[in-house]
């Protein structure tokens, strides 16, 4: 099926992605490969990843909620809601450094010495909150569409036809610096800017719990701030380690885990696929207490969904971006799309929780909130401000 899809300039992107990775060194192969997989859903899709959750009322804390005594027999969908929506700057920022010169993820050595306009961009918006989470914000010239939250939000677009780069777009910015990854393309659009003499900063693409810190101070080495990001990366962890605690005393016993599964779909262009182990999302479903059945099934990063597959699995809980449910009409759409999703517990019971989808595979400096709101959504549904009616 996906070999009939017209390519439109976004897929031509994609594209052009695999064929980088296929020419890469070996130890980049895996990366890119993972990158283009997810460009090409959504380049398909046509789609902006803004979460639904933007601008919606704050979710409950853990400590507030109602904890369920038996998560494995609710019934009834949820949607995870982050408790605390809001940026929160680093007070007291230390001196910048400039010029700040940084061996990037590509091995390309890179001298800042302007950072008055900034432009962090990515597939997953995790770099333009990073630096407005530095006290950089001001500093912050335009956005990709991944990055949905108010403070961005009114400035300039630099992509077009979802996630696919406008070089024009760019340069009419001026930028001082770009902070980006491999994950955002047509790559000459990237090149050009470098050719372009403007310094370019590759972070690492790949998002999960294990690169947190490490891609903060990636975006604050280049920035001129090292201090500020050893600070940001161990708050972050900090967050991060307290509210993994908290889960932890609330999750069920070995043998009654909740067994999860990530599912990504866009409905409207027949596109369903199972994230697994080296997605990011089996060390966000480790994070919340539960089992990836992924993992179970040998799968890696990301593959199409079967029926055999998700039978097999067994889910107690799906877990999905928000516009991924909407695109299926909901979970009755999502039911009827997918029927082999009825003969697991997750069907059975309609337990699928969504979340936003700039915020649910960020990876951030806000994925203690994150990993708070999928925990009320999942250990304690009733409680959430965003319950869905089952």
């Amino acid at each position: 099926m996906l070999k009939n899809q017209p390519q439109r300039p976004a897929v031509r992107a994609v594209n052009a992605a695999a064929r980088r990775a296929t020419a890469a060194p070996a130890r980049r192969r895996g990366t890119l490969r993972w990158v283009a997989a997810v460009a090409l859903c959504l380049a398909l899709a046509g789609c902006s990843t803004a979460g639904a959750g933007a601008g919606s009322k704050p979710g409950v804390a853990l400590r507030d909620a109602v904890v369920l005594e038996d998560p494995q027999a609710y019934v009834g969908p949820s949607t995870a809601v982050l408790n605390s929506p809001d940026l929160d700057p680093l007070d007291s920022p230390q001196e910048q450094v400039l010029p700040a010169t940084v061996t990037d993820s590509q091995g390309t050595t890179v001298t800042v010495a302007d950072t008055s306009r900034i432009l962090a961009i990515d597939l997953y918006g995790t770099t333009a909150r990073t630096v407005f989470e530095l006290g950089l914000g001001a500093n912050v010239v335009g956005r990709d569409v991944s990055s949905g939250f108010p403070e961005i939000a009114g400035l300039p677009l630099v992509t077009q036809n979802g996630h696919e780069l406008s070089a024009e777009a760019i340069l009419e910015l001026a930028p001082t610096v770009i902070i980006t990854d491999s994950s955002l393309g047509p790559w000459n659009a990237v090149l050009q800017m470098r050719e372009a003499g403007i310094p370019l900063v590759v972070v690492d693409s790949h998002r999960s719990m294990d690169n947190v810190g490490p891609l903060i101070k990636q975006v604050a080495d280049a920035l001129g701030v090292p201090a500020d990001g050893d600070r940001l990366a161990a708050r972050t962890a900090d967050a991060i380690s307290a509210i993994t605690a908290a889960i932890a005393g609330i999750t069920p016993p070995d043998g009654r885990k909740l067994r999860m599964v990530f599912l990504y779909a866009r409905g409207q262009s027949g596109i369903y696929y199972l994230f697994g182990p080296g997605s990011g999302t089996d060390s966000l479903i480790t994070a919340l207490g539960g089992v990836d059945v992924a993992a179970e099934t040998g799968m890696q990063g990301m593959q199409p969904l079967t029926d055999e597959a998700l039978v097999a699995a067994r889910p107690d809980v799906v877990l999905m971006m928000t516009k991924g449910l909407e695109s299926v009409d909901g979970v009755d759409g999502l039911l009827t799309s997918v029927p082999s999703l009825a003969h697991t517990p997750a069907g059975e019971k309609r337990r699928i929780v969504d979340m936003a989808d700039n915020d649910v595979l960020s990876f951030g400096p806000n994925t203690a909130s994150v990993l708070e709101a999928l925990s009320v959504a999942i250990y304690a549904p009733a409680s959430t401000s965003a319950a869905v009616a089952g």
